[in-house]
């Protein structure tokens, strides 16, 4: 097992072949190039050393997208430190949490999130470092943090001596328990990704420009601001804000394009908001993942814009989309064709494989750039990756004679609302808290344009009412945009099994058309 480091692949060779000036990031209307990004990735190394962060420990990223965190990503990986960037809508609490989990040494902030710090502190006792990523240069960081600026050796820096299976870095994932758990990846995930959907799908090249509404911190981001524009020495840009359609719009029609990636529930805002076509008019194609995307949107978005819209279903656990449609070959409804250097199953109740087509089956996946598993959640590991390889996707499919595979929904309660898993058990936790909810049941539900949202059934407690004005405020305090529920049903009593269960199916049911 010779020597290998995903950052190496991702900025050295760049350099080495010849791309050190051509732009690597384009942020705010500014060229970084390789040769950039490699110094600021140096300096990271150095900032790490200062710190006294050692190889195989984990730094937690709660940072916008930006050339720093980009940094933060490879540099970390270069010295053979884990970073782990998680979503910068949770809320501190969330954030403390996973910080706690992952035994986090040092933590790295953008100002917008320095509010987090001090709950952080308290329930991680292993944080001994936070650093204020501050790049505005504008906000001074509050006592005990450091800050980026002051960090400024740029000289050159080692790669660590790591493998293809060294850990690299991590990505938290919610579950059915509401326990969020982090997927660990390896250094030599990175470049399966793009050996297989970059290349062989999108068939990227230097001269492309990638622009994901995805943030980095999301796997579907990652690839898409990252692994894909680093492997073919082409160019990312950045976006640090929340994304809105029209901005977004407008940033295709300032930067210029060739890909943009996106989630269903913002296809259908771009189509409500944006009625310019010439708007998307140098993107060759769009790539849309996180749910499924009805067959009605991604007819209506390639006829506005004029380009193919490749869906696919990819996760966090596979790092990236193992099942797309393709440049030449689009199948409206469908998440496509397995991608080449992948294989699917469906299974059965029994775990049996079904081998008649158009008959539903538990999808199965086995691919290059499968996790390891998760971290300290051995229970979860043995049910999710499973022996020579195969992972577990919890999703329903179907495959046609011609090879399309079509999702039909998951064997379990999860929610994928605007393409991010949400876990009902979470919800629920937070709504319980309310002083007039006794119980609370959430599902998943669909809206008229067919994508999925979250809804919360609601029984009061005895001699209260149930406001839903105050149930929405309480989950705006609590939780993730993302996460709140969309409607809200107060009932008499929720159906349950003999032993208390309650039966989720059921109120799934009542809202079916």
């Amino acid at each position: 097992m010779g020597p290998y480091n995903a950052a190496d692949w991702l900025l050295d060779r760049n350099i080495a072949t010849g791309n050190a000036q051509r732009v690597a990031v384009r942020y705010r209307g500014d060229d970084y190039t390789y040769a950039t990004m490699q110094r600021l990735a140096w300096r990271v190394q150095h900032a790490l050393r200062d710190l006294g962060v050692s190889t195989g420990e984990r730094v937690v990223l709660v940072t916008n997208d930006s050339p720093d965190m980009i940094a933060w990503l490879v540099g970390a990986m270069r010295s053979g430190v884990v970073p782990v960037p998680v979503s910068t809508m949770l809320k501190p609490a969330e954030v403390a949490a996973i910080v706690a989990d992952a035994e986090a040494v040092a933590m790295v902030v953008s100002t917008d999130y320095l509010g987090h710090v001090g709950e952080t502190r308290g329930a991680a006792p292993r944080l001994r470092h936070v650093v204020h990523l501050d790049e505005r240069g504008e906000t001074a960081s509050p006592d005990g943090v450091r800050q980026w600026s002051l960090f400024d050796d740029e000289s050159e820096a080692g790669v660590a001596g790591t493998s293809a299976e060294s850990s690299a870095f991590w990505l938290y994932s919610s579950g059915t328990t509401g326990l969020a758990k982090g997927v660990m990846h390896t250094h030599g995930a990175m470049q399966s990704t793009y050996d297989t959907y970059a290349a062989r799908v999108l068939r990227v090249t230097p001269d492309d420009r990638f622009l994901s509404v995805a943030k980095l911190f999301f796997a579907f981001g990652l690839g898409n601001s990252l692994t894909f524009p680093f492997g073919a020495g082409a160019t990312s840009i950045l976006e640090p804000g929340r994304p809105s359609p029209v901005g977004m719009a407008a940033l295709a029609v300032a930067e210029r394009p060739t890909l943009f990636f996106a989630a269903p529930g913002f296809v259908a805002g771009v189509l409500d908001t944006v009625t310019d076509p010439s708007a998307f008019a140098s993107v060759r194609a769009a790539v849309t993942a996180g749910e499924s995307l009805p067959a009605a949107l991604q007819q209506r978005f390639a006829e506005r814009f004029g380009h193919p819209v490749l869906d696919g279903i990819g996760s966090s656990e596979a790092l990236h989309i193992f099942i797309s449609n393709t440049l030449s070959n689009q199948a409206p409804g469908s998440s496509g064709w397995v991608v080449p250097g992948y294989e699917a199953a469906l299974l059965d109740d029994d775990n049996e494989p079904v081998v008649a087509t158009e008959t539903p089956g538990y999808l199965h996946v086995r691919g290059p750039s499968t996790a390891v598993g998760y971290w300290q959640r051995p229970e979860a590991t043995a049910a999710n990756f499973l022996a020579d390889g195969w992972l577990r996707t919890g999703d329903v499919y179907t495959r046609s004679a011609d090879d399309v595979w079509t999702f039909l929904g998951r064997n379990n309660d999860m929610i994928k609302a605007g393409g991010i898993w949400v876990s009902p058990a979470e919800v629920e936790s937070v709504l319980i808290t309310h002083p007039d909810v006794l119980e609370a049941a959430v599902v998943g539900a669909r809206s008229e344009l067919g994508l999925e949202e979250t809804v919360a059934f609601l029984l009061p407690r005895a001699g209260r009412t149930i406001d839903v004005a105050s149930i929405d405020a309480h989950c705006r305090e609590h939780m993730a945009a993302f996460k709140r529920p969309r409607h809200v049903h107060v009932v008499n009593e929720l159906p349950k099994t003999a032993t208390g269960k309650i039966q989720r199916f059921k109120l799934r049911d009542s809202l079916a058309p």
